[in-house]
């Protein structure tokens, strides 16, 4: 054995060379597995990473028209929020910053559905009051009309909530 003919001059300096020298077969045993896994973690990544293609189809080609309110947008988002101011109290929800509107306009020209974003406290009852102010709307939607024949359609509307109200003590 070569560690036999190395001359230590004491018990400690012969067991510090032996706690290093496994430190070092230590290490290159875990740069051993290393070595051997890289290769087999490149190729994983390779076989997993998988080619896929999506077909979009875009509101803005010839044969789509999108949902119109009479007046416009803006005339349907004044008429919306003197809904909320008139029968809803916004203050009651406490909500500070923009909300965004998603709503589904179905093929007859009517609200059918919407969902409000970012969820919050209170959620479902805010949806609620914001359901029956869409419904006091007046005017009806024109719908989304593809190749002649009218479709459902989403619209999304954001709104800035500024809320200046505070309790009293």
């Amino acid at each position: 054995m070569w560690w036999k003919t190395c001359s230590f001059t004491d018990k400690n300096e012969y067991k510090l060379f032996f706690r290093i020298s496994g430190y070092v077969r230590s290490l290159t045993l875990t740069m051993k597995k290393y070595l051997l896994i890289l290769p087999l973690l490149m190729l994983s990544s390779k076989a997993f990473s998988q080619a896929t293609t999506a077909q979009y189809e875009y509101q803005g080609s010839t044969d789509f028209q999108k949902a119109e309110f009479p007046g416009g947008e803006e005339a349907f988002r004044k008429e919306f929020l003197n809904m909320v101011h008139a029968y809803i109290d916004v203050a009651l929800y406490a909500i500070q910053g923009e909300v965004t509107f998603i709503f589904n306009i179905n093929s007859k020209g009517k609200i059918d559905k919407l969902d409000v974003l970012p969820k919050f406290k209170n959620n479902e009852m805010f949806v609620d009051d914001m359901k029956y102010a869409l419904k006091k709307v007046k005017g009806k939607w024109s719908p989304a009309i593809k190749g002649g024949v009218p479709v459902d359609s989403k619209a999304i509307m954001k709104i800035r909530f500024n809320n200046n109200t505070y309790d009293h003590d």
